[in-house]
């Protein structure tokens, strides 16, 4: 049986993020605008190294906590790296890629909750 993915394991995935110093995350609730999915975490990591630390802990953190992972896209490039948690779309950007793609604006309909946009 699937557990019911929540805002709280939400949550729980943009601390596996943050663990790893991810910066400008947003925790986007979907579930009111597209049946697609319910929420995408989009973050930033500064290097292809950071984008991978920042992965890998998503990655690891969610096999030990029984979170399925279904998909992973960009983990090679590191540019842009799309982890599919189903309920859940985790997107690790570098800057640039992020600031061109603007998935924000995409989706600014959404309920946004923000984390480490503490300034730098």
């Amino acid at each position: 049986m699937t557990k019911k993915i929540t805002k709280t394991t939400a949550k729980k995935v943009v601390r596996f993020a943050l663990e790893k110093k991810a910066f400008r995350v947003d925790l986007m609730d979907l579930r009111k605008i597209t049946p697609v999915t319910d929420f995408f975490i989009v973050c930033s990591g500064n290097t292809d190294v950071h984008v991978k630390a920042i992965a890998d802990s998503v990655l690891d953190n969610c096999k030990k906590d029984e979170i399925p992972v279904y998909n992973v896209e960009g983990y090679e490039s590191r540019r842009w790296v799309l982890i599919d948690l189903i309920e859940i779309v985790v997107h690790i950007f570098q800057p640039e890629i992020r600031s061109y793609y603007q998935l924000e604006r995409l989706w600014g309909d959404a309920s946004t909750d923000y984390f480490g946009y503490e300034d730098e």
